[in-house]
């Protein structure tokens, strides 16, 4: 029970907060806005008076928290803060829609109404993480403020994570990373889809994030004497040109790092531009193009520039309106570093994306807002396709949040800006629906190529058709963007959908034969069996021959009632019920190598994890609980679709077993040199080896050895001897 005095300092922390807020907010507020953002506080205060956060402080300094980041870090007006400290109460107190409506108004009730979860009960081979997903990105095609407060919840979610239980960290940051990160990238929130990429590091590979953020915190002298020494000619250059300006130096992202090392198989004093500089210049909108390409050739007469490194997003902007130029040059300590180009305008618009945006096109400055409203054009063509399976419509929404882009033009000149990796069919789609579904192949830069042709930056695209042509299934294997997927989709649909009555017929015969009284759950059960994602594609599968109705009697297994023990888990609630039931009410974990009696579980071989990894348990359908490692290639689809599966696994500390693991060696060739490998391996380390490939090409050696070792502390041994061995230079653990 918490005293007077402690609640009475709550209650001054709570107005000192909010206060903060207000003084954030008060350079943009109108008449009347101080008193509506003090109703929905005080709403809100009374809504969330006996609620708690996990870290145990009060649930009110969360919407607060929320709205301050709409303001200051989104640059969002007064619906957004009112909504934001709002934004809460539907879901979890008695304050109803009609309520929020009758008090703020209908702009208000709808961003809400899309900011409230789903409830209720979903059908086995679907999930309610997807379903909110869906309803949530939904809303792009009403009000875009939803997913910018979405973002801003989230981020303070990430922020304060460590008070949330393992298996609820893992399913969040994945979700991130997944869905949240990449929507921040597309509305121009650089900052914030940063940290955000930076937080899912933190809370999924712990000592991966600590090990570069104690690195980057231990070069930051010398980083900074680096950035004086660099910026010292260019200064005095600069100041002639008679403009105002500000040069910034910053070290890239923990998670850009982070990815580098993995992506390059390098350590971190290898990464070549740990560290950016930004010049920004302040000048009128009207010679921003011509001051920029001066800022550039004043860097570039003092350092000599990649050739290959230089991107031009002033003359044409990323489709979020994100404008800068940037180049690699050397500096004279023979070290390669960024430097970004930007006016001041710009730059708001790449930190604060979206709203930023529309600020300076309200003042006529932005000569970029087609790129983005196009983007949310060619969004909401996804969005069509409303009656799509949740999973299948947020794997295909993600799918077109890609970060890079390639821009191609039609015969007549026109410039279209497509996702990295769109192949000439996408291109097809694009143009028009027809046009897609007709394509027949295409003329590149006056050269014939087929349909699955990925297009390069300044490519010219002519499309050839031919009425006799119509999509097929293989289409869907090439093309990437969400557009000519949904618009294939809908195309194969209708084909499908007599096939399908047929399928339907067949099916209902068998499952009477089987005496199966509930048809719907028999579906659910048989989708989930085959990994499908609609009754459709099950009955269209079974017209055409891909399932045979015999192989139905499958279903006698998957409809009888589950007896005591393994069978009874579907997911993360029913695993904590058993777990409790069979080893005692305090435990809530899978224990690996002692559990395997009571439970079925097997270790995953997509990432084959081994003591001392960070690992998750997560119940599949048909082969019990997979163990996974935090950092599985596959776990952050797993755990930001289907997080409710997720249960919490760790390792029995008595176990002696050998664990399959994965070794690359890259080194220079020379004689003896896996003679000496394979010593340490076997005789010194006394490790049993299962397999190992070698190639050499040019002096330069490379091995994957398979082997089996006892945990994480066994391997690392490994690795430093490994590492030791003459002509080695880099050794790391690879998922087989």
């Amino acid at each position: 029970m918490i005293t007077t005095e402690a609640a009475e300092a709550e209650k001054k922390e709570i107005i000192r907060r909010y206060r903060r807020l207000l003084r954030k907010a008060k350079p943009f507020l109108k008449d009347n806005d101080a008193k509506i953002i003090k109703k929905a506080f005080n709403v809100s205060v009374e809504a969330h008076k006996e609620m708690r956060r996990k870290s145990g402080e009060p649930y009110i300094y969360h919407p607060i928290a929320v709205a301050e980041i709409c303001v200051e870090e989104i640059g969002l007006g007064t619906t957004s803060i009112v909504s934001a400290l709002l934004h809460d109460v539907v879901e979890d107190t008695d304050i109803t829609l009609s309520e929020i409506e009758r008090d703020f108004g209908k702009k208000v009730a709808r961003i809400i109404d899309g900011l409230t979860k789903i409830s209720g009960v979903f059908d086995t081979g679907t999930s309610q993480q997807a379903e909110n997903f869906r309803k949530l990105l939904l809303s792009l095609s009403d009000d875009l403020r939803v997913i910018l407060i979405k973002i801003a919840d989230r981020l303070h979610n990430m922020r304060t994570l460590d008070s949330m239980p393992r298996d609820k960290q893992l399913k969040i940051a994945s979700e991130t990373i997944f869905l949240y990160a990449p929507l921040a990238h597309r509305l121009g929130l650089y900052a914030i889809k940063s940290e955000l990429e930076d937080l899912n590091l933190k809370f999924t590979d712990g000592d991966a994030y600590r090990d570069i953020a104690n690195k980057i915190r231990q070069t930051k002298a010398s980083r900074t004497r680096f950035i004086n020494h660099f910026i010292h000619p260019i200064q005095s250059e600069l100041d002639r040109l008679g403009h105002s300006f500000t040069i910034k130096g910053r070290p890239k992202s923990i998670h850009s790092i982070w990815n580098k090392m993995k992506r390059q198989g390098v350590g971190f004093e290898e990464v070549y531009d740990l560290f950016a500089i930004r010049i920004i210049i302040d000048v009128p909108y009207e010679i921003e193009k011509e001051v920029c390409w001066k800022v550039y050739s004043i860097v570039t007469d003092y350092y000599r520039p990649n050739p290959d490194r230089l991107r031009d997003w002033i003359s044409t902007p990323k489709s979020n309106g994100y404008e800068s130029l940037h180049t690699t040059v050397m500096s004279r300590a023979g070290q390669w570093v960024e430097v970004q180009i930007r006016t001041k305008r710009m730059d708001d618009i790449a930190e604060k994306g979206y709203a930023a945006h529309w600020k300076y096109k309200e003042q006529g400055k932005n000569k970029s807002e087609s790129g983005l409203e196009e983007w949310i054009n060619t969004v909401r063509d996804t969005l069509d396709q409303a009656d799509a399976n949740a999973l299948e419509f947020v794997e295909d929404f993600q799918g077109n949040l890609f970060s890079e882009e390639v821009f191609v033009f039609t015969p007549a000149g026109e410039l279209k800006t497509l996702a990295q990796g769109a192949t000439a069919l996408d291109f097809a789609f694009e143009i028009h629906t027809e046009i897609g579904a007709h394509c027949l192949g295409a003329k590149v830069n006056n050269k014939l190529v087929p349909l699955n042709y990925k297009l390069k930056n300044g490519d010219q695209v002519e499309i050839l058709t031919s009425k006799k042509q119509k999509p097929s299934e293989d289409w869907l294997r090439f093309v990437v963007t969400g557009k000519a997927k949904s618009k294939i989709k809908d195309i194969l649909k209708e084909e499908r959908k007599q096939a399908a009555i047929d399928g339907r017929e067949l099916v209902e015969r068998k499952l009477k034969q089987l005496k199966v009284e509930n048809f719907e759950e028999a579906y659910n059960k048989l989708r989930a069996y085959y990994d499908l994602n609609s009754n459709t594609e099950l009955f269209f599968r079974v017209a055409k021959g891909l399932i045979d109705p015999k192989e139905l009697k499958t279903i006698e297994s998957l409809t009888k009632k589950k007896g005591p023990g393994k069978g009874r888990i579907s997911d993360g609630k029913t695993f904590k019920k058993e777990i409790s039931r069979l080893k005692g009410s305090d435990q809530d974990a899978l224990l690996i190598g002692e559990d395997m009696d009571i439970l079925d579980y097997k270790l995953a071989k997509c990432c084959n994890p081994i003591p001392g990894d960070d690992v998750f348990g997560f119940v599949t359908i048909n082969e019990g609980i997979k163990i996974h490692r935090t950092t599985c290639p596959n776990a952050k689809q797993l755990l930001s679709t289907h997080g409710s599966r997720v249960v919490k696994a760790k390792w029995n500390s008595q176990q002696e077993i050998a664990f399959l693991a994965g070794l690359r060696i890259i080194g220079t060739d020379r004689v003896g040199l896996m003679n000496d490998v394979t010593k340490v391996i076997s005789q010194d380390l006394k490790v049993n080896m299962r397999s190992i490939t070698i190639d050499t090409e040019d002096g330069i050696f490379e091995g994957d050895i398979k082997l089996y070792v006892n945990d994480t502390q066994h391997l690392d041994t490994l690795l430093k001897r490994l590492e030791k061995v003459a002509g080695v230079v880099n050794v790391t653990r690879f998922d087989q």
